[in-house]
């Protein structure tokens, strides 16, 4: 039986062991049972074309089908391009190059059948044991912050995808990761809404289409200790005096912080009843979708329009954009560019460097259920830029120690863990220069004063401008 309070629910579907196949009997469900749209993880380019047709084909209705985008489509869809993180976009203070992130960012999602994109994220990176912003925030500054986000915005949705403001009011004074449970900030409201919330309000005014609350409490703006997401308070002031009127999207239900207070059916209802608009990524669709039945029926109409509303605005057919293979040459062009004006030393003066190389990795993201990125997409690039690496090092190799250390929901702290800290102070004596795939704040905890090299994320995209960099001071 179909509910039209399932539109309000945006299941997950997942490539698994090189395919979408595994999905097959939850998208025949949900689709049946009428939900309104879909969050993708992972997947190649024409797999995903394929898929968001075959989902729009079988439901006979437009559909929100989103995916986290944050450092542009190839995060997520192979074949697509992958661009810096937000953190390396702050630090080159460029509008104009956010601005065409966001262009390059709506173009491929739409071209691939995407109609939502689950960025940019607009927290403030002020809190320096934050375990999950970091790199994801586009810097300190408020204003900086709140420019470049309006930037982005602009440039995605200006080409046909919808764009969300994450995570208001703000996750970053957390010290708590809102995966793992329920962070609580204590600054007061007055302070949260002067300075967090400011690049929320500049999202507003650049008509982002929608706003993802946080899984985050703030008693001191809500004393009912509430997260944001389930906060009236908090979701009025985002309505009522920042302006917005577009869609509000929970985070992901599978995150700690959204079953903190409740079990996940009443906290979905509590969601919507509180004044969130569409609910992402629950682990039992199913039976949030039955959950939505003890909404009232003022408070589910509301959010079945702006649900109606944003399918109106952004799920229609549009212009056919044609993805050839000479336009995500020039996207990629413009990636490799922006990557080589992000990398740079933070510490120390260039080394001299041979054509004689050896490399140790010290990498803080294993551990985790999450697979990490290739590592070896450096040591390939310089090879093929003339670099030898020699199994027995002769007195002229010089030594390199490549550090990846990206934000990941696992860790729980925003430092080097102490295995990797340990392994450093072994390295680092006998090292030539030290390439940072991670937040620059890092470069404190490399011990001594060997050269230290900002490329800001373990991404491919990152280690080729890192193989650049060191290519041309050999």
């Amino acid at each position: 039986m179909i509910s039209p309070r399932a539109r309000l629910v945006c299941p997950a579907l997942r490539w698994r062991r090189g395919s979408f196949r595994s999905e097959r009997t939850k998208i025949e469900q949900a689709l049946a049972a009428g939900v309104g749209g879909f969050i993708l993880f992972g997947g190649t380019r024409a797999a995903v074309t394929a898929l968001t047709a075959a989902l729009r084909d079988l439901a006979k209705r437009p559909l929100l089908i989103g995916s986290d985008f944050e450092r542009g489509p190839g995060q997520q869809v192979r074949g697509l391009t992958e661009l810096p993180p937000p953190a390396a976009l702050g630090y080159l203070n460029d509008l104009d190059a956010t601005y065409a992130c966001g262009q390059i960012t709506g173009t491929e999602a739409r071209a691939v059948g995407l109609t939502w994109v689950f960025a940019p994220v607009c927290d403030l990176d002020t809190e320096p044991k934050n375990p999950i912003v970091q790199t994801r925030s586009f810097g300190a500054d408020p204003s900086l912050v709140g420019s470049h986000a309006a930037a982005w915005i602009k440039g995605c949705q200006e080409h046909g995808v919808m764009a969300c403001a994450k995570h208001y009011p703000g996750h970053g004074r957390t010290t708590t990761d809102s995966h793992e449970g329920l962070p609580i900030v204590e600054a007061l409201g007055e302070e949260v809404q002067r300075t967090d919330v400011a690049p929320f309000k500049a999202a507003v005014d650049a008509a982002v289409g929608s706003v993802m609350p946080a899984f985050v409490a703030y008693p001191r703006w809500d004393a009912s200790g509430s997260a944001a997401t389930f906060s009236p308070i908090i979701l009025g002031y985002l309505r009522d005096t920042l302006g917005f009127r577009g869609l509000t999207v929970t985070d992901a239900f599978i995150m700690g912080g959204a079953t903190a207070a409740a079990p996940e059916g009443n906290a979905a209802a509590a969601a919507i009843a509180a004044g969130c608009d569409m609910l992402l990524y629950p682990t039992d669709w199913a039976g949030v979708v039955r959950s939505l039945e003890t909404v009232p029926a003022d408070r589910a109409e509301t959010a079945l329009a702006r649900y109606e509303q944003a399918v109106a605005a952004w799920a229609g057919p549009g212009q056919p954009i044609e993805l050839d293979d000479a336009l995500l040459g020039e996207h990629q062009k413009f990636a490799d560019q922006l990557a080589d004006r992000a990398v740079h030393l933070v510490r120390g003066e260039r080394p001299q460097l041979s054509a004689t190389l050896s490399i140790t990795i010290v990498d803080d993201d294993v551990g985790g259920p999450y697979t990490i990125p290739p590592r070896d997409v450096f040591a390939k690039s310089l090879t093929a830029q003339g670099a030898r690496f020699l199994r027995h090092p002769t007195p002229d190799t010089r030594h390199l120690v490549l550090v990846y250390a990206e934000p990941r929901s696992w860790k729980g702290r925003a430092d080097l863990g102490p295995v990797s800290r340990a392994r450093l102070e072994r390295l680092v004596p006998g090292a030539s220069l030290v390439i940072l795939f991670a937040h620059p704040r890092l470069a404190a905890q490399i011990p001594g004063d060997v050269p230290v090299l900002c490329a800001w994320h373990g991404q491919a995209l990152m280690q080729r401008a890192a193989a650049r960099w060191v290519a041309a001071k050999a």
